[in-house]
């Protein structure tokens, strides 16, 4: 946890970076498995208009890609826990890894929006099971504790995230088939990577059940980092999802505004992130880019067309702050163990992902274009509103458990 005042000593960033290079092979291998993992959530940005067109779909009903695949991923991180700690990390992983290929591949074959749909919420099951395990080996086998894990990790993220849609793009431009087969390939080389590399992980002494991500939902402290992301993640697919189609650009120009979001993205949440927080505090810092990710969207949806652009990729940076505070409140606010309360977590927030992208398309037809970033602009201060108001119970006892995780680290990430 980063809960620095202002006037902490040192570069967080420049601390984590040195053992942020100076990984096992086994981690390099999950990271690069995880950067295609979450390739794949903004691979079908750039060509949702072509999958329309393809498929004679309306943008709500091709809108629910999103909505398939996040609602597969809330539920299944019920599920990840219950998995991995009977069957080990390393072929929960493998699991994951083998339901992406398989139903990335099958996505490619689609005949009809609602084959692609059904597939794609088969991948959300394999991509859950993947996801979540990766960020707990990561955490439990990375040099440098848990800091240097979670700057990994977001690095993994920023990099799939950007370099998704550019993928898209390229491959989309031919046909919007080609993305899907191209992820099936990479995320089966992955899974050779995985394979090779990877040692199995330690098993806890005590093995998860379906009910204990929901009973750490009882953590004031988790329940209320869970809520804020639930509001935060709403805001934050609404501009995945919908923007698309608003912006109606070609694969490659598209494709070229959400790499570039990426790519600030990635800066923000591995660079800038660490920094801002050890100087303000991150719940400041937090509850000061929610309130800007609100405006950015709020313009974005009342501006002309270049302004829609810039502010998409201006969006880029406030996301990825979030997201390196809101991993971070996830895994040290409470006394549950860093997987289990990562699943609770994910299970609320995804349920958002799931939301955001079907709802959008269906308010603009209720009402006009403009509103869908109202309602966006809207969750994002309730987001910073639940920080606001639940800043004690995500403050003191993350503090106070700071120790007990750096010590669960140091022996597994998987044990109690």
């Amino acid at each position: 946890m980063s809960h620095s005042e202002p006037g902490t000593e040192g570069d967080p960033f420049d601390a984590g970076a040195t053992s942020l290079l100076r990984q096992p092979k086994a981690v390099w291998a999950t990271a690069g498995a995880s950067v295609v993992a979450f390739m794949g959530i903004g691979l079908v940005d750039p060509i949702l208009p072509s999958i329309a067109q393809g498929l004679q779909a309306t943008p709500s009903q091709v809108s629910l890609l999103f909505t398939s695949y996040f609602l597969i991923t809330a539920i299944a991180m019920l599920v990840t826990g219950f998995v991995s700690s009977r069957i080990g990390g390393k072929k929960t992983l493998l699991a994951g890894l083998a339901l992406v290929v398989v139903f990335a591949g099958l996505a490619g074959t689609s005949d009809s929006v609602g084959q692609l749909v059904g597939f794609r919420a088969g991948w959300g099951l394999g991509n859950a099971l993947f996801v979540s395990t990766a960020l707990a080996v990561i955490v439990g086998a990375a040099a440098g504790g848990s800091a240097a894990a979670i700057l990994l990790y977001e690095s993994a993220l920023g990099l799939g995230m950007a370099c998704g849609p550019l993928l898209g793009a390229v491959l989309g431009n031919a046909s919007w088939r080609y993305p899907f087969f191209g992820t099936a390939a990479l995320m089966a080389v992955g899974f050779l990577c995985i394979t090779a590399f990877l040692k199995e992980q330690p098993r806890p002494a005590k093995k998860t059940s379906l009910l204990d991500p929901i009973k750490a939902l009882g953590h004031g402290g988790l329940a209320s980092a869970a809520l804020s992301s639930f509001f935060y993640n709403y805001t934050f697919f609404t501009v995945l999802a919908f923007t698309p189609f608003v912006l109606n650009m070609t694969p490659y120009k598209s494709g070229a505004v959400f790499f570039a979001w990426g790519v600030l993205l990635a800066l923000f949440s591995v660079v800038v992130a660490p920094r801002m927080q050890a100087r303000f505090g991150s719940l400041k810092v937090l509850g000061g880019s929610l309130v800007l990710l609100a405006a950015d969207v709020l313009v974005l949806g009342y501006g002309n067309h270049t302004t829609a652009v810039v502010c998409t990729i201006l969006s880029g940076a406030f996301i990825g702050v979030n997201n390196t505070v809101y991993t971070e409140l996830a895994l040290g606010v409470s006394d549950a163990p860093r997987p289990v309360a990562s699943a609770g977590y994910n299970f609320v927030r995804w349920f958002a992902a799931a939301a955001a992208p079907y709802f959008a398309p269906k308010i603009e037809e209720w009402t006009d274009i403009h509103i869908p970033f109202v309602v966006a602009a809207i969750t994002a201060v309730l987001g910073a509103l639940v920080v606001w108001v639940r800043k004690n119970a995500l403050t003191h006892e993350a503090e106070e458990l700071e120790p007990r995780h750096a010590s669960e680290d140091s022996v597994s990430v998987f044990a109690n």
